[in-house]
């Protein structure tokens, strides 16, 4: 159960919020071969000088972390990567060069719904729905 947070310190609109997190979606199962009913994604939209980094003085940043369940490759996590920094300059205009991400690795347990933990990832799974 993937949760992937964007902070962003700008008013973001609603549409292209909404198309954001279908993309987030089909990429992050696509690239992570997985299911999507499980993908948690958080968008944050916070004040223009309420998030830094350091390469980018009064500019629009996004700073994501990405908690995933362990057992991808390190091939996989850079596509995600560079997927989803593509993502948000397209859909929320913020240059590659301003952001930053962050990724954890958790074991299947760390990751719950009310009636389960999820177990360890493996190859094409679909934990929401098995």
């Amino acid at each position: 159960m993937p949760h992937l947070q964007f902070e962003i310190n700008k008013k973001l609109n609603k549409e292209s919020k909404k198309k954001f997190v279908s993309f987030v979606e089909e990429s992050f199962s696509k690239i992570m071969e997985t299911g999507k009913d499980h993908i948690a994604v958080s968008i944050r939209e916070l004040g223009d000088t309420n998030l830094s980094l350091g390469r980018a003085k009064n500019e629009f940043i996004c700073l994501m972390n990405l908690d995933i369940r362990a057992g991808r490759t390190n091939k996989q996590k850079l596509k995600l990567i560079k997927t989803l920094i593509s993502g948000v300059e397209k859909f929320f205009f913020i240059k590659k060069i301003h952001q930053y991400v962050t990724i954890t690795n958790h074991n299947g347990l760390d990751f719950n719904f009310y009636e389960k933990s999820l177990a360890d990832w493996v190859k094409n799974d679909d934990p929401a729905n098995s």
